[in-house]
């Protein structure tokens, strides 16, 4: 799992596919906030004037020298939901993110985010 001392000095290190593809750069962490654990990254990807981020789940992540390796193909991180690199997810969005790699999403129990950026 990714659980690194210190999140923000993993910002901007590549993130890699389980066949070591570089997918993009990581840009943040968001943490389940039932758990206030790393739950979920953005990773930079696109041509230079053109960036977005997508999210891809850190479930089953591992970090290497310079590097975090996810357990999704590459093409599957690219065609996931994605915000501007100035943008906040819409709440409303939030359950396409979850749906994309196929876990199940539940809204807290008064109705709150499941998803905070650190």
């Amino acid at each position: 799992m990714f659980e690194p001392d210190d999140i923000r000095e993993w910002r901007g290190h590549d993130v890699v596919d389980a066949g070591g593809s570089r997918i993009g750069s990581l840009e943040s962490v968001y943490v389940d906030t039932g758990t206030d654990q790393p739950s979920f990254a953005t990773v930079t990807v696109g041509m230079p004037t053109r960036h977005r981020l997508v999210f891809v789940p850190l479930a089953g992540a591992t970090v290497g020298p310079g590097y975090l390796k996810v357990r999704y193909p590459k093409s599957q991180v690219k065609g996931a939901p994605s915000i501007g690199t100035d943008d906040v997810l819409p709440a409303t969005d939030e359950p396409s993110v979850f749906a994309h790699y196929e876990i199940e999403y539940t809204p807290g129990a008064g109705g709150e985010r499941r998803l905070a950026r650190r």
